[in-house]
């Protein structure tokens, strides 16, 4: 007769496969059960969404699809970037990010034909049913066609290290608001206790950020640290700017602009620890220095238009 002990056991062991089995299953509910190489969309519904490319995408990725103010969407390089994800993916990308100056005005339907003329573009096989805007979508995994160009050399070995954003986003995340903390020591005595940002009551601004948390010196000596430890992102193998164009980490005044601005962040880190508010705004001198150079060679390109004065599209250039 089984002891108690055996019924345990052998109720324990039922629960763990069936938990294992249920989570096959939702795995396997999950995971692409197919890849756009296996015709996914048809030629008509490739060419609805050229139409809607051209009103609302071709300003900024280029009549080709080659890239001008936006990134390139046909090529390695695009397909490298998306060649993790599905094309449920990509229609969400589109549908709630972009048009850039116009986020979310595009149907799901219209963010689905636009995936379809990609994937044309991108030599993708037409298929003989659409492309549905459902959850189906989550089931096609975007991988490059056979015979794609692909990237090679250390690039297509450093494949699965590749910089998940872009210069601009770095830019904007970590070393613009960390700097703006910095330079706000010009506006404001680190050393005065401030009140913490109360929602709904005062607009958010990097500058007050962490205010009642931490004490004022402890948010410019965080904010040092951030621009010293992030500035070699910069030089990420494969990083890529914002109009799609590669970093040029390679070229000898780039990597000393970068160097530059490691050692502006280190300054501030020990004009901060000096808790000398003078000291600091003398420190901001050499961050807004490292700062210039870097965009004057790379950032502030001239031939803008009205609509773009900075011509992003010349960005990351030399």
């Amino acid at each position: 007769m089984p002891t108690l002990r055996t019924l345990t056991l052998a109720l324990a062991v039922l629960i763990f496969v069936g938990v294992f089995c249920m989570a096959i299953a939702r795995a396997q509910q999950t995971a692409p059960r197919s890849t756009a190489t296996d015709g996914v969309y048809t030629d008509v519904q490739a060419t609805r969404g050229q139409a809607v490319y051209v009103e609302q995408c071709q300003a900024c990725h280029g009549t080709a699809l080659a890239g001008g103010l936006g990134p390139p969407l046909a090529g390695a390089v695009f397909l490298r970037g998306w060649d993790t994800f599905t094309l449920a993916d990509l229609v969400d990308k589109i549908q709630n990010t972009m048009p850039a100056t116009s986020a979310g005005t595009l149907s799901r339907a219209q963010a689905t034909d636009l995936v379809a003329h990609l994937l044309r573009a991108n030599a993708f096989s037409v298929g003989t049913a659409e492309l549905r805007a459902d959850d189906s979508l989550a089931q096609i995994a975007l991988v490059g066609p056979p015979g794609a160009a692909a990237l090679s050399g250390a690039a297509a070995q450093g494949a699965d290290a590749r910089p998940p954003g872009n210069l601009a986003q770095v830019m904007r995340g970590i070393l613009f608001p960390s700097s703006n903390l910095i330079f706000n020591v010009q506006n404001s005595d680190p050393g005065e206790q401030k009140m913490g940002w109360q929602p709904g009551t005062t607009p958010f601004g990097w500058a007050d950020w962490g205010a009642g948390i931490y004490s004022g010196w402890e948010l410019v000596d965080y904010a040092a640290i951030a621009l010293a430890e992030s500035a070699p992102l910069l030089l990420a193998p494969d990083r890529r700017c914002e109009n799609g164009k590669p970093v040029p980490v390679e070229r000898e005044d780039w990597v000393r602009y970068t160097a530059d601005l490691v050692d502006a962040g280190k300054a501030a880190y020990r004009a901060s620890q000096s808790r000398n508010r003078d000291a600091v705004i003398e420190v901001t001198n050499q961050i807004a220095d490292a700062c210039l150079l870097c965009h004057e060679a790379y950032r502030d390109k001239p031939g803008g238009t009205t609509i773009d004065p900075s011509n992003k599209a010349a960005r990351c250039v030399p």
